[in-house]
């Protein structure tokens, strides 16, 4: 794909952009690009770690199966009101 270009297309994409992006940004757009590859390879090279750890017992749940087998309700959950309904008492 890239060897059908010659040394005049190459280099009226090298002054286009000269042209974008300034002579002072050049070497900041080649060090990021560098950057990029670089780690690019590094994550596809490296094993993909796997969290062994147990989650955490202390996290307090809504309700857990066990509590509800020993008949503690769950914590009652209020219904957002609806605009437009009545509500009737009695």
């Amino acid at each position: 794909m890239f060897g059908s270009f010659g040394w005049m297309e190459l280099l009226l994409i090298l002054i286009i952009v000269l042209i974008i992006f300034g002579a002072g940004k050049i070497p900041q757009l080649g060090e990021g690009l560098g950057k990029a590859i670089k780690g690019f390879k590094k994550s596809v090279n490296e094993p993909d770690a796997i969290d062994v750890t147990p989650p955490a017992a202390d996290q307090p749940a809504a309700a857990q199966p066990s509590q509800l087998a020993q008949g503690q309700a769950a914590p009652p959950q209020a219904a957002p009101a609806q605009q437009g309904q009545e509500v009737k008492h009695g």
